[in-house]
Protein backbone atom coordinates (compact mmCIF):
# COMPACT_ATOMS: atom_id res chain seq x y z
CA UNK A 1 0.00 0.00 0.00
CA UNK A 2 1.14 3.36 -1.22
CA UNK A 3 0.40 6.49 1.06
CA UNK A 4 0.61 9.62 0.34
CA UNK A 5 -0.18 12.77 2.92
CA UNK A 6 -0.35 16.34 2.02
CA UNK A 7 -1.47 19.75 3.57
CA UNK A 8 -3.34 21.73 1.46
CA UNK A 9 -4.58 25.33 2.02
CA UNK A 10 -7.86 26.89 0.87
CA UNK A 11 -8.90 30.29 1.17
CA UNK A 12 -12.18 31.16 2.82
CA UNK A 13 -14.92 33.50 0.36
CA UNK A 14 -15.06 35.65 3.19
CA UNK A 15 -13.83 35.51 6.82
CA UNK A 16 -15.78 33.22 9.22
CA UNK A 17 -16.45 35.08 12.77
CA UNK A 18 -17.26 32.71 15.56
CA UNK A 19 -17.37 33.15 19.61
CA UNK A 20 -13.50 34.01 20.18
CA UNK A 21 -12.00 32.80 16.51
CA UNK A 22 -11.92 34.65 13.08
CA UNK A 23 -10.74 32.54 10.07
CA UNK A 24 -9.78 33.49 6.57
CA UNK A 25 -8.33 29.65 5.20
CA UNK A 26 -8.39 26.25 6.47
CA UNK A 27 -5.76 23.68 5.77
CA UNK A 28 -7.08 20.00 5.06
CA UNK A 29 -4.82 16.87 5.51
CA UNK A 30 -5.22 14.65 2.54
CA UNK A 31 -4.47 11.10 2.43
CA UNK A 32 -3.96 9.13 -1.02
CA UNK A 33 -3.86 5.09 -0.34
CA UNK A 34 -2.76 3.35 -3.52
CA UNK A 35 -3.08 -0.25 -3.53
CA UNK A 36 -3.29 -2.87 -6.64
CA UNK A 37 -4.11 -0.18 -9.30
CA UNK A 38 -6.70 1.15 -6.66
CA UNK A 39 -6.84 4.47 -4.66
CA UNK A 40 -8.89 5.33 -2.01
CA UNK A 41 -9.26 9.52 -0.28
CA UNK A 42 -9.69 11.16 2.87
CA UNK A 43 -9.95 14.63 3.77
CA UNK A 44 -9.86 16.13 6.97
CA UNK A 45 -9.65 19.55 8.39
CA UNK A 46 -8.91 18.84 12.49
CA UNK A 47 -10.26 20.27 15.47
CA UNK A 48 -9.00 23.74 15.74
CA UNK A 49 -9.75 24.13 19.66
CA UNK A 50 -8.60 20.70 20.63
CA UNK A 51 -5.10 21.96 18.81
CA UNK A 52 -5.61 19.21 16.12
CA UNK A 53 -4.08 20.54 13.22
CA UNK A 54 -3.43 19.00 9.59
CA UNK A 55 0.19 19.61 10.22
CA UNK A 56 0.24 18.00 13.19
CA UNK A 57 -2.04 14.98 11.95
CA UNK A 58 0.69 14.70 8.90
CA UNK A 59 3.79 14.19 10.88
CA UNK A 60 1.51 12.05 13.37
CA UNK A 61 1.04 9.71 9.91
CA UNK A 62 4.73 9.76 9.29
CA UNK A 63 5.43 8.46 12.38
CA UNK A 64 3.49 5.22 12.14
CA UNK A 65 3.54 5.07 8.40
CA UNK A 66 5.57 1.66 8.36
CA UNK A 67 3.06 0.50 10.65
CA UNK A 68 0.00 1.52 8.22
CA UNK A 69 0.72 -0.66 5.43
CA UNK A 70 -2.09 -2.49 4.72
CA UNK A 71 -4.13 -1.55 7.97
CA UNK A 72 -7.83 -2.53 8.41
CA UNK A 73 -10.24 0.23 9.61
CA UNK A 74 -10.44 -1.86 12.94
CA UNK A 75 -6.31 -2.19 13.95
CA UNK A 76 -6.62 1.74 12.54
CA UNK A 77 -9.02 2.66 15.83
CA UNK A 78 -6.90 1.09 17.60
CA UNK A 79 -3.87 2.37 16.31
CA UNK A 80 -4.85 6.42 16.74
CA UNK A 81 -7.33 8.22 18.44
CA UNK A 82 -10.33 10.37 16.94
CA UNK A 83 -9.09 13.09 15.38
CA UNK A 84 -7.69 14.77 11.84
CA UNK A 85 -5.04 11.88 11.03
CA UNK A 86 -7.65 8.80 12.01
CA UNK A 87 -10.41 11.12 9.70
CA UNK A 88 -8.80 11.11 6.67
CA UNK A 89 -6.89 7.03 7.00
CA UNK A 90 -10.43 5.96 7.94
CA UNK A 91 -12.15 7.57 5.37
CA UNK A 92 -9.39 7.05 2.35
CA UNK A 93 -9.95 3.27 3.47
CA UNK A 94 -13.59 3.13 2.92
CA UNK A 95 -13.27 4.37 -0.29
CA UNK A 96 -10.24 1.93 -1.27
CA UNK A 97 -12.10 -1.02 0.09
CA UNK A 98 -15.30 -0.22 -2.26
CA UNK A 99 -13.28 0.75 -5.36
CA UNK A 100 -11.39 -2.84 -4.97
CA UNK A 101 -14.66 -4.48 -4.49
CA UNK A 102 -16.52 -2.85 -6.98
CA UNK A 103 -19.17 -1.69 -3.83
CA UNK A 104 -19.85 1.50 -3.49
CA UNK A 105 -19.40 2.95 0.21
CA UNK A 106 -22.80 3.37 0.73
CA UNK A 107 -23.59 -0.33 0.84
CA UNK A 108 -20.59 -1.35 2.48
CA UNK A 109 -22.00 1.25 5.27
CA UNK A 110 -25.17 -1.10 5.91
CA UNK A 111 -27.39 2.18 3.78
CA UNK A 112 -30.31 0.18 2.22
CA UNK A 113 -29.91 2.50 -0.76
CA UNK A 114 -27.72 5.55 -2.62
CA UNK A 115 -27.69 8.69 -0.70
CA UNK A 116 -30.82 10.81 -1.37
CA UNK A 117 -30.31 14.94 -1.37
CA UNK A 118 -30.40 15.97 2.51
CA UNK A 119 -31.96 19.70 3.38
CA UNK A 120 -28.76 21.27 4.84
CA UNK A 121 -28.26 24.42 7.13
CA UNK A 122 -26.39 27.11 5.86
CA UNK A 123 -24.41 28.86 8.15
CA UNK A 124 -24.12 33.06 8.68
CA UNK A 125 -21.14 34.02 11.44
CA UNK A 126 -21.85 36.41 13.86
CA UNK A 127 -21.36 39.43 11.62
CA UNK A 128 -23.90 42.52 12.15
CA UNK A 129 -27.51 42.30 12.14
CA UNK A 130 -27.71 44.19 8.28
CA UNK A 131 -24.84 41.91 7.21
CA UNK A 132 -26.55 38.94 8.08
CA UNK A 133 -30.11 40.25 5.95
CA UNK A 134 -27.99 40.79 3.33
CA UNK A 135 -26.67 37.11 3.35
CA UNK A 136 -29.89 35.62 4.41
CA UNK A 137 -31.91 36.93 1.58
CA UNK A 138 -29.06 37.04 -1.30
CA UNK A 139 -26.40 34.31 -1.09
CA UNK A 140 -28.24 32.13 0.91
CA UNK A 141 -32.04 32.72 -0.87
CA UNK A 142 -32.67 29.20 -1.73
CA UNK A 143 -32.05 27.96 2.37
CA UNK A 144 -34.40 26.38 3.69
CA UNK A 145 -32.54 25.82 7.18
CA UNK A 146 -29.91 28.75 8.29
CA UNK A 147 -27.73 28.58 11.22
CA UNK A 148 -26.88 31.75 13.04
CA UNK A 149 -23.00 31.57 14.87
CA UNK A 150 -23.32 33.89 18.21
CA UNK A 151 -21.41 34.88 20.70
CA UNK A 152 -23.20 35.87 24.17
CA UNK A 153 -23.27 39.43 23.45
CA UNK A 154 -26.00 41.77 23.44
CA UNK A 155 -26.46 42.15 20.15
CA UNK A 156 -27.71 38.31 19.70
CA UNK A 157 -31.18 39.43 20.01
CA UNK A 158 -31.16 41.67 17.21
CA UNK A 159 -29.08 39.28 15.12
CA UNK A 160 -31.74 36.73 15.85
CA UNK A 161 -34.69 39.26 15.18
CA UNK A 162 -33.46 40.59 12.01
CA UNK A 163 -32.97 37.61 9.82
CA UNK A 164 -36.35 36.04 11.36
CA UNK A 165 -38.23 38.94 10.07
CA UNK A 166 -35.99 38.75 6.82
CA UNK A 167 -36.85 35.21 6.00
CA UNK A 168 -39.94 34.20 7.77
CA UNK A 169 -39.67 30.88 5.96
CA UNK A 170 -36.51 29.31 7.08
CA UNK A 171 -35.81 26.85 10.10
CA UNK A 172 -33.08 28.56 12.13
CA UNK A 173 -31.21 27.17 14.33
CA UNK A 174 -28.26 29.17 16.66
CA UNK A 175 -24.67 27.92 17.87
CA UNK A 176 -23.12 29.55 20.30
CA UNK A 177 -19.32 27.59 19.98
CA UNK A 178 -19.19 27.32 23.85
CA UNK A 179 -20.32 31.32 24.15
CA UNK A 180 -23.44 31.65 26.21
CA UNK A 181 -23.46 30.99 30.01
CA UNK A 182 -26.78 30.15 31.49
CA UNK A 183 -27.48 34.17 32.31
CA UNK A 184 -26.38 35.26 29.15
CA UNK A 185 -28.95 32.23 27.67
CA UNK A 186 -31.64 33.19 29.98
CA UNK A 187 -31.82 36.54 28.96
CA UNK A 188 -31.72 35.60 24.93
CA UNK A 189 -34.06 32.91 25.70
CA UNK A 190 -37.49 34.83 24.95
CA UNK A 191 -36.25 36.50 21.88
CA UNK A 192 -35.33 32.54 20.40
CA UNK A 193 -38.31 30.68 21.39
CA UNK A 194 -40.21 34.21 19.89
CA UNK A 195 -38.26 33.61 16.69
CA UNK A 196 -39.23 29.88 16.48
CA UNK A 197 -35.52 28.59 16.87
CA UNK A 198 -35.99 25.10 16.63
CA UNK A 199 -31.90 24.54 17.68
CA UNK A 200 -29.72 25.53 20.28
CA UNK A 201 -26.07 24.03 19.73
CA UNK A 202 -23.29 23.96 21.80
CA UNK A 203 -24.16 26.84 24.86
CA UNK A 204 -21.66 26.42 27.02
CA UNK A 205 -18.30 25.60 27.60
CA UNK A 206 -16.40 22.29 27.14
CA UNK A 207 -16.00 21.17 30.71
CA UNK A 208 -19.38 22.97 31.83
CA UNK A 209 -21.48 20.60 31.03
CA UNK A 210 -23.09 20.31 34.04
CA UNK A 211 -24.78 23.83 32.97
CA UNK A 212 -27.16 22.30 31.51
CA UNK A 213 -28.68 20.16 34.54
CA UNK A 214 -32.19 21.44 34.99
CA UNK A 215 -32.12 24.45 31.91
CA UNK A 216 -35.68 22.67 31.10
CA UNK A 217 -34.75 24.42 27.27
CA UNK A 218 -38.15 24.77 25.73
CA UNK A 219 -36.16 24.77 22.75
CA UNK A 220 -33.97 21.27 21.70
CA UNK A 221 -30.02 21.63 22.90
CA UNK A 222 -27.75 19.95 20.92
CA UNK A 223 -23.98 19.23 21.95
CA UNK A 224 -20.99 19.86 19.61
CA UNK A 225 -17.31 20.61 20.83
CA UNK A 226 -18.73 18.60 24.13
CA UNK A 227 -19.05 15.30 22.51
CA UNK A 228 -16.20 13.92 20.48
CA UNK A 229 -16.64 10.06 19.76
CA UNK A 230 -18.74 7.43 21.57
CA UNK A 231 -17.08 7.58 24.72
CA UNK A 232 -18.94 11.38 25.78
CA UNK A 233 -22.35 10.59 24.31
CA UNK A 234 -23.77 8.40 27.58
CA UNK A 235 -22.53 11.29 29.78
CA UNK A 236 -25.26 13.56 27.49
CA UNK A 237 -28.04 11.61 28.16
CA UNK A 238 -30.56 14.23 30.54
CA UNK A 239 -28.53 16.75 29.15
CA UNK A 240 -28.34 17.81 25.52
CA UNK A 241 -31.56 16.63 23.01
CA UNK A 242 -28.55 16.23 20.25
CA UNK A 243 -25.58 14.71 19.44
CA UNK A 244 -23.64 16.21 16.59
CA UNK A 245 -21.42 14.49 14.79
CA UNK A 246 -18.28 15.53 12.64
CA UNK A 247 -15.68 13.00 11.31
CA UNK A 248 -13.11 14.95 11.99
CA UNK A 249 -13.78 14.97 15.23
CA UNK A 250 -14.87 11.49 15.83
CA UNK A 251 -12.21 10.11 13.73
CA UNK A 252 -13.86 9.13 10.10
CA UNK A 253 -16.99 7.49 9.08
CA UNK A 254 -16.29 4.22 10.79
CA UNK A 255 -16.84 5.97 14.29
CA UNK A 256 -19.59 8.69 12.97
CA UNK A 257 -21.61 4.79 12.35
CA UNK A 258 -21.27 3.79 15.33
CA UNK A 259 -22.07 7.42 17.08
CA UNK A 260 -25.03 7.43 15.09
CA UNK A 261 -26.41 3.64 16.80
CA UNK A 262 -24.94 4.73 20.44
CA UNK A 263 -27.08 7.65 20.26
CA UNK A 264 -30.18 6.22 19.08
CA UNK A 265 -29.83 3.61 21.72
CA UNK A 266 -29.77 6.01 24.27
CA UNK A 267 -32.95 7.94 22.92
CA UNK A 268 -30.53 11.27 21.79
CA UNK A 269 -31.11 12.76 18.45
CA UNK A 270 -28.20 12.73 15.75
CA UNK A 271 -26.87 15.69 13.15
CA UNK A 272 -24.30 15.67 11.08
CA UNK A 273 -21.77 18.53 10.63
CA UNK A 274 -18.66 19.92 9.83
CA UNK A 275 -15.18 21.80 10.52
CA UNK A 276 -15.45 23.08 6.89
CA UNK A 277 -13.94 21.15 3.36
CA UNK A 278 -14.47 20.72 0.52
CA UNK A 279 -16.74 18.08 -1.17
CA UNK A 280 -14.08 15.30 -0.71
CA UNK A 281 -14.95 16.01 3.08
CA UNK A 282 -18.82 16.33 2.43
CA UNK A 283 -19.45 13.44 0.82
CA UNK A 284 -18.75 10.58 3.36
CA UNK A 285 -20.56 13.57 5.30
CA UNK A 286 -23.79 12.67 3.56
CA UNK A 287 -23.50 9.06 4.34
CA UNK A 288 -24.11 9.84 7.92
CA UNK A 289 -26.46 12.05 7.40
CA UNK A 290 -28.74 9.55 5.56
CA UNK A 291 -29.44 8.17 9.28
CA UNK A 292 -29.61 11.80 11.31
CA UNK A 293 -32.49 14.27 12.36
CA UNK A 294 -30.25 17.40 10.46
CA UNK A 295 -27.41 18.11 8.59
CA UNK A 296 -25.14 21.00 8.63
CA UNK A 297 -23.35 20.38 5.45
CA UNK A 298 -22.20 23.72 4.19
CA UNK A 299 -18.47 23.83 4.39
CA UNK A 300 -17.87 23.43 0.75
CA UNK A 301 -19.92 27.01 0.27
CA UNK A 302 -17.74 28.90 2.62
CA UNK A 303 -14.64 28.25 0.57
CA UNK A 304 -12.95 30.19 -2.57
CA UNK A 305 -13.23 27.27 -4.73
CA UNK A 306 -13.77 23.72 -4.98
CA UNK A 307 -12.49 20.01 -6.23
CA UNK A 308 -13.47 19.56 -9.71
CA UNK A 309 -16.09 17.05 -8.55
CA UNK A 310 -17.87 18.15 -5.81
CA UNK A 311 -21.11 18.41 -4.52
CA UNK A 312 -24.48 19.69 -5.47
CA UNK A 313 -26.49 22.78 -3.46
CA UNK A 314 -30.07 23.58 -4.89
CA UNK A 315 -33.27 24.28 -3.32
CA UNK A 316 -31.61 24.49 0.50
CA UNK A 317 -30.46 20.56 0.06
CA UNK A 318 -27.19 18.94 -0.67
CA UNK A 319 -26.55 16.58 -3.11
CA UNK A 320 -23.11 14.14 -3.36
CA UNK A 321 -22.85 12.53 -7.10
CA UNK A 322 -21.65 9.45 -6.99
CA UNK A 323 -18.17 10.54 -8.54
CA UNK A 324 -17.43 12.95 -5.92
CA UNK A 325 -15.80 9.73 -3.17
CA UNK A 326 -16.96 6.54 -2.91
Amino acid sequence: MNIDVRVETWPLRDPIRITGYTFESFDFLVVTLEEDGFTGRGEASGVYYRGDLPAKAAAEIEALRPRLRGIDRAALAELLPPGCARNALDCALWELEARKSATPVWALAGLEQAPKPLKTTFTVGAEDPDTLVRIATTAYADAKAIKMKLTGEAVDADRVRAVRAARPDVWIGVDANQGFTRASLDALMPVLVEAGVGLIEQPFAIGREADLDGLASPIPVAADESVQSTAEIPGLVGRADIVNIKLDKCGGLTEALAMVKLARELGLGVMVGNMVGTSLAMAPACLVGQLCDFADLDGPLALRDDRAARVLYAGGEITCPSDVWG
